[in-house]
């Protein structure tokens, strides 16, 4: 009886191929199953930062409205400006409130929602088992990114919006008086509104890029948060050198105040344009260098 055995190699198996993750059946692990974005959204809105921030959002116009109950019409100084009109109507009180804002309330709201968000992660020693769940490190960031801009949209957007409702309810609704003198018809100012609305983002890009880049590089929230805030007062001191002369153009916060351009009698634009090609330019840059080094960070913690 002779029998047959299988001829002998020395080759090394072939190693099987791993299988695609997009591919798994629907209960096992897939790229983009983990951290959606519902998820991460409801994480962020439950943090107490998140509710105080929308808190201040909410209250200022109202304690603006009881400042100006209190101290009467505002008076001019002989310089025209938002200020001696903001009594005037709803709009008027929204774009006050928008002008007394921009500068430093909207900036550490954007820092905050997008320099929290990593390094928050990093400071609570989580972040390694989020990548370690594990979630690719490009689409947490990813993920992060959206919902922290997400929220900063929407606090960009709360504030006028609540001012709308408490200049509406302190001083009624009329046609919007600019500070040169003129009115504008409501209708004409509802467009021109939401052009103001729509540049105050823009010009917050580059805060909210700053911020996320120095929450990956840091893992200290109120680093990233606060580093964020005080280069934006470093670059308002420096456009405030007039011996700088042109070079202050290129400052990211030299044009956060063009969309008073909107408010001239006939639309200036020319400002609106370089500042947001400004802001874009900037974020785009830091937001690459975000992710890159964020790839190729060693995570710790």
């Amino acid at each position: 009886m002779t029998t047959s055995e299988e001829p002998k190699t020395d080759a090394p198996a072939r190693p099987e191929a791993p299988e695609d993750p997009a591919r798994i059946s629907p209960g096992g692990y897939s790229v983009r199953r983990t951290l959606p974005l519902r998820v991460e959204a409801i994480r962020q809105f439950r943090r107490r930062r998140t509710l105080i921030a929308f808190g201040i959002l909410l209250v200022l116009p109202w304690v603006l409205v009881g400042a100006f109950e209190i101290g009467g019409s505002p008076s001019g100084n002989g310089v025209p400006g938002l200020v001696d009109v903001a009594t005037a109507g709803a709009l008027n009180f929204t774009l006050f409130a928008l002008f007394v804002s921009t500068g430093f309330l909207l900036v550490v709201a954007v820092a905050l929602f997008c320099g929290d968000t990593v390094a928050s992660e990093a400071g609570w020693s989580s972040l390694r088992y989020l990548l370690a769940a594990p979630v690719p490190r490009a689409r947490l960031l990813r993920q992060k990114l959206i919902v922290a801009l997400s929220y900063s949209v929407a606090a960009v957007l709360t504030l006028p919006l609540m001012s709308l409702v408490a200049g509406t309810a302190a001083f009624g609704w009329a046609d919007v008086e600019l500070p040169t003198g003129g009115t504008v018809p409501t209708s004409t100012a509802l467009g021109r509104m939401a052009i103001v609305i729509g540049y105050s983002l823009v010009a917050q890009f580059v805060v909210a890029a700053l911020a996320f880049l120095l929450s990956v590089v840091t893992d200290s929230p109120l680093g990233a948060v606060g580093g964020a805030v005080g280069l934006v007062i470093v670059s308002n001191i420096l456009d405030a050198v007039t011996a700088l002369g042109s070079w202050r153009d290129f400052l990211p916060t030299h044009w956060m105040y063009s969309w008073m351009d909107a408010l001239q009698p006939q639309i200036q634009w020319t400002g609106m344009a370089k500042g947001a090609s400004i802001s874009i330019a900037y974020a785009a840059v830091l937001f690459a260098l975000a992710f890159r080094r964020f790839h190729t960070r060693d995570i710790v913690s």
